[in-house]
């Protein structure tokens, strides 16, 4: 068995392991609940630290390009 052939294997065993989740997930409310409530906070949480630091990083970038001319 090559690695590459491995590695296919792999992925679709690891595929078929998270769809299977995924359905599990979907049909037990209790945990269909607790995966949206993670989600929402997650979204809450990392939007706006993502926003900051990709603010930070535009000013960043700016500051170091050279300016043009004055006319």
């Amino acid at each position: 068995m090559t690695e590459r052939h491995a590695e296919k294997i792999a992925n679709f065993v690891i595929g078929a392991a998270v769809l299977g989740a995924a359905v599990y997930v979907l049909r037990t409310p209790a945990l269909r609940r607790v995966v949206w409530g993670a989600a929402r906070s997650g979204l809450i949480a990392g939007l706006p630290s993502w926003l900051m630091a990709e603010t930070r990083h535009g000013w960043a970038e700016t500051a170091d390009s050279p300016q043009p001319p004055a006319i």
